[in-house]
């Protein structure tokens, strides 16, 4: 029987802000969880007052990772300084490479009602780095919803569940994303490659991870870190819990960071620097 993995770490998100000011929690990359490779950074936005997020994410840079944006609810158009402009709307899904370079802007698209979602940093191969940039960018009839079993309904971002493939693909590091949805009592299995890093976030009601006595509880706000094994196993609390769960290969690679740029090396990100301040991004 394949080993099941075991819960590592919880711990809860710090609030942050970004952009012009909008207000969020960090759950990775903080002090307490600064990366969890090949996973960079994980913010979670939400609230339905609008002054926490009206003021957005004016144009910014990025390069040498990839930034993924869930959205659940409100609409957040984007536009960047290649020409490509859209708008994510709820349960859609924008997968940036910003490779070797992007300037791009996240407004509201709304000025009442409720914003939230995530924003996943994922970091490239030093391979990858200086590709040019794409975006994998899809609404919600994209991306397929199961009911696994009674109780348990899952949309499949990235990977696969019971057949159905999420529309992202990123062979560089081979993601799993997907959000359960699990009523009390309701159990769920998924296979995760053994040397995928994994989380699982709750955003919604509460979940025991693991098997018997020795499951972890985790709730609303909580991320759970998995040690090494083959599957991982979770069973809700809480009617109407719901959570992401995320994992991927790790690239192994020294990582150079500092604010919108991830390399390799502290001259790759004087370079960014150098070729951003001169416009070639």
């Amino acid at each position: 029987m394949s080993s099941l993995r075991p819960v590592l770490r919880k711990l809860r998100g710090m609030p942050a802000s970004d952009g012009a000011g909008v207000k969020l929690v960090r759950v990775i990359g903080t002090p307490q969880l600064p990366d969890l490779d090949p996973f960079l950074m994980l913010d979670e936005f939400g609230t339905d007052r609008p002054e926490d997020y009206l003021a957005g994410f004016p144009s910014h840079p990025h390069r040498g990772f990839e930034t993924v944006t869930y959205m659940l609810d409100g609409r957040m158009r984007h536009k960047d300084n290649h020409g490509n402009e859209g708008v994510l709307v709820p349960g859609s899904v924008q997968w940036m490479t910003a490779g070797r370079g992007i300037v791009h802007s996240e407004m509201p698209e709304q000025e009442q009602g409720r914003m939230r979602g995530f924003q996943l940093w994922v970091n490239l191969p030093a391979s990858e780095k200086m590709t040019a940039p794409r975006y994998q960018e899809y609404g919600p009839e994209h991306f397929p919803e199961t009911g696994v079993s009674p109780g348990v309904r899952v949309k499949v971002i990235a990977g696969q569940v019971a057949g159905l493939h999420g529309a992202i693909v990123q062979p560089a590091t081979d993601p799993i994303y997907l959000d359960v949805g699990l009523q009390a009592g309701a159990r769920f299995e998924h296979a995760v490659p053994e040397g995928h890093s994994a989380f699982a976030y709750v955003f919604e009601g509460s979940a025991r991870f693991g098997e018997g006595a020795a499951a972890t509880p985790g709730a609303k706000g909580e991320l759970l870190v998995f040690g090494p094994g083959e599957r991982i196993a979770m069973e809700g609390v809480q009617d109407g819990t719901r959570l992401i769960l995320v994992a991927g290969r790790p690239l192994n690679e020294p990582v150079a960071r500092h604010g919108p740029f991830v390399m390799n090396t502290q001259a790759e990100i004087r370079r960014a620097f150098e070729d951003f301040q001169a416009g070639r991004f």
